[in-house]
C-alpha cells in the first residue's frame, strides 16, 4: 500500500506536467491564435513568453527557434541574421548567470505587417511619428525576436539584425515597435541602421519586434535640402508673378471679352493661393498647433481648386477644337466658377468634419534625426482618394485634350504651303504645345512617377516645373496678351488704311 502511495506521488505529477505540456501553446501557433485580438502585437509579446518551442510537422519558413547557451549567430530560412551577444543571454534568464552551460531558448518570427497599426496620438520627441504607416516596411514584414522569459533591454553590447535588402533601397530607418503606450508605434530609440553590402544591420539594445522602414520617395538629407530649396524659392515667384499676372489682368480695359485669358487668370488665382497656403503651412506648423488643421484644409481647398481649373482648361478647349461651331452656354463664366471653386468647398468641409487634418511629418535622415513638419492630411487613405485619386482623373482627361490638339496641330501643318514658313509655323506650334501643357497641368503627372529606380531624377523635374508654374504661367498670359495687341494693332491698321482708300475714291470721284 505504502508502494502505490508512493507510485501515485511520483506519477501525478508526470501526468499532470504531460497534461499541462499537450495544452500549452506552440510558439508557432501565437501569431495566428492572436489574429482575433484588439492589439495583436501585446498579444503576440506575452504568449511568446510562455509558450512550447515545440517545432511544427511541417517546416514553416517564418518561424525560428533554437536553444543556445552561448555568443551565437543564427541564420533563418528566410535569410535573418540575428547575433545574440553573451549579455543578452545574461539578462535573459536567472539561471543562466548561474550557470553558464544553461541553454535559452530563442525564438524568431516573420510576422505580417497588417499586424502593426500605428496609432495617431503619438510623441513625435521620442523618435515616434504619427506618419510611419506611409513609409513602406521592407519585405513588408515584421521580424519578432525573443530570447528566455524576462525582458531584455539596457545592453551595452547590443544584438544585431541583418535584414536583406530586397528593394535595394538606399533609404533605411531600423525602428521597433513600441509598446509602451499601450498601442503601439514605430521608434528607432535604442536602434542604430548600419548599410553593410547594401544589406541593412540594425544594432539594437533591446529585443522586440523590429523592422526596417523604407521610403522610396524620400531621397537622402542632401537632395531633400536641395528639393526645399527649390520649393521655396518657385513658390515664392509663383506668388509675385500670379500676383502680377492678376493686376494686368485687371488693368485690361476688355478684359471680359476673352474667356481663355479669364480661365487662365482663375487658374493662375488657385496657384497663387496655393503656393502661399503650403509656405504658411510649412513655416507655422512647427510654430502653432490649434490653427494647422485650418492650415491643412486651406492647403488641401487650393490644391484641389487648382486640379479643378486645370480640369476646365481641358474642356474649354475641347470645346474650342472639337465642338467649334454653334456653342453658346448661358453665364458660362459664372457655371464654370462654381464647379472649380464648388467641388473644393464641399470636400474640404466633409474632410473637416471628419477631422483628417493635422501635421503630417517626414523623415529626413536615416538616423531620425531631423523631421520636417508640414500642415496637411493626416490619414493616408483621405489623401489618397481625394489627392492621387482626382489628380489621376484629371490628368487622364487633360492628357487626351492634348493628344487632339497635336493631332489637330499635324493636320493642319500638312496644309502648310509656302516652304519659308514651315519653320516659322513649327517654332509656333512648340511654343502652344509647351504653353497647352502648363495650362492643362501636364507636370504633375511626374508625381505618379516618383517611385523606383528614377524617383530621385523625377522628383527634381517635378519639382522644377510645378512650383515655378506660376512663372510659366505669367510669361504664356504676356504671350497672349502681345499676341492680341498684335492682332488689334494690325486690324485696327487695316481698318484706317481701308479709311483712307475710301477718301481717296470719293475725292477721285470728285
Amino acid at each position: 500500500m505504502r508502494g502505490l502511495h508512493c507510485f501515485v506521488l511520483w506519477i501525478f505529477p508526470i501526468f499532470f506536467h504531460t497534461i499541462a505540456t499537450i495544452r500549452r501553446e506552440r510558439c508557432y501557433e501565437v501569431p495566428t491564435n492572436c489574429k482575433a485580438h484588439v492589439n495583436i502585437p501585446l498579444c503576440i509579446e506575452v504568449r511568446m513568453k510562455n509558450c512550447s518551442t515545440i517545432k511544427p510537422r511541417i517546416p514553416n519558413p517564418d518561424y525560428f527557434s533554437k536553444p543556445v547557451s552561448l555568443e551565437e549567430t543564427v541564420k533563418t530560412i528566410r535569410g535573418y541574421v540575428i547575433h545574440i551577444s553573451e549579455e543578452a543571454l545574461q539578462r535573459s534568464s536567472d539561471e543562466w548567470g548561474k550557470n553558464n552551460d544553461t541553454e535559452v531558448n530563442l525564438i524568431v518570427s516573420r510576422l505580417k505587417d497588417t499586424f502593426f497599426r500605428v496609432s495617431s496620438s503619438l510623441d513625435t520627441k521620442k523618435g515616434n511619428d504619427p506618419n510611419m504607416s506611409g513609409p513602406i516596411l521592407l519585405g513588408q514584414s515584421v521580424l519578432g525576436v525573443w530570447l528566455g522569459e524576462k525582458e531584455v533591454h539596457n545592453l551595452s553590447k547590443p544584438v544585431q539584425l541583418r535584414f536583406i535588402n530586397t528593394n535595394q533601397s538606399e533609404n533605411g530607418i531600423c525602428v521597433y515597435w513600441n509598446l509602451e503606450n499601450g498601442k503601439g508605434n514605430w521608434s528607432t530609440d535604442g536602434c542604430k541602421t548600419i548599410i553593410n553590402n547594401r544589406d541593412f544591420v540594425c544594432s539594437c539594445n533591446h529585443l522586440s519586434f523590429f523592422a526596417v522602414l523604407i521610403n522610396p520617395e524620400i531621397p537622402e538629407v542632401s537632395h531633400i535640402a536641395h528639393l526645399s530649396y527649390i520649393s521655396y524659392v518657385g513658390s515664392a515667384l509663383s506668388i509675385a508673378f500670379t500676383a502680377l499676372m492678376i493686376v494686368m489682368f485687371l488693368c485690361q480695359r476688355k478684359k471680359q471679352s476673352e474667356h481663355s485669358v479669364v480661365i487662365h487668370v482663375q487658374l493662375s488665382g488657385s496657384l497663387f493661393l496655393l503656393h502661399i497656403s503650403f509656405l504658411c503651412s510649412v513655416w507655422f506648423s512647427e510654430k502653432i498647433d490649434s490653427g494647422c488643421q485650418a492650415l491643412g484644409l486651406l492647403l488641401h481647398w487650393c490644391l484641389l481648386a487648382t486640379f479643378t481649373w486645370t480640369a476646365i482648361e481641358g474642356f474649354h478647349l475641347y470645346l474650342l477644337l472639337v465642338r467649334v461651331f454653334n456653342i453658346y452656354i448661358k453665364r458660362y463664366l459664372l457655371k464654370l466658377s462654381l464647379v472649380a471653386w464648388g467641388v473644393p468647398t464641399i470636400t474640404v468641409m466633409i474632410c473637416g468634419v471628419t477631422k483628417v487634418y493635422g501635421k503630417y511629418t517626414f523623415y529626413k535622415d536615416k538616423e531620425n534625426s531631423t523631421i520636417t513638419p508640414l500642415c496637411w492630411i493626416s490619414t493616408q487613405t483621405v489623401s489618397y482618394i481625394t489627392v492621387n485619386g482626382y489628380l489621376g482623373l484629371v490628368m487622364l482627361f487633360n492628357m487626351v485634350m492634348l493628344g487632339v490638339v497635336l493631332v489637330k496641330m499635324r493636320r493642319l501643318r500638312s496644309q502648310a504651303v509656302q516652304f519659308k514658313d514651315h519653320r516659322r509655323r513649327a517654332w509656333k506650334e512648340w511654343v502652344s504645345v509647351l504653353g497647352l501643357c502648363c495650362v492643362l497641368g501636364v507636370p504633375w503627372v511626374l508625381a505618379f512617377s516618383t517611385y523606383g529606380p528614377l524617383s530621385l531624377p523625377s522628383l527634381y523635374v517635378f519639382t522644377i516645373l510645378n512650383s515655378f508654374q506660376g512663372v510659366y504661367m505669367f510669361f504664356w498670359f504676356l504671350t497672349l496678351t502681345c499676341k492680341a495687341r498684335k492682332e488689334e494693332h494690325i486690324s485696327s491698321k487695316g481698318t484706317i488704311q481701308a479709311s483712307f482708300n475710301s477718301n481717296d475714291e470719293i475725292v477721285t470721284t470728285r
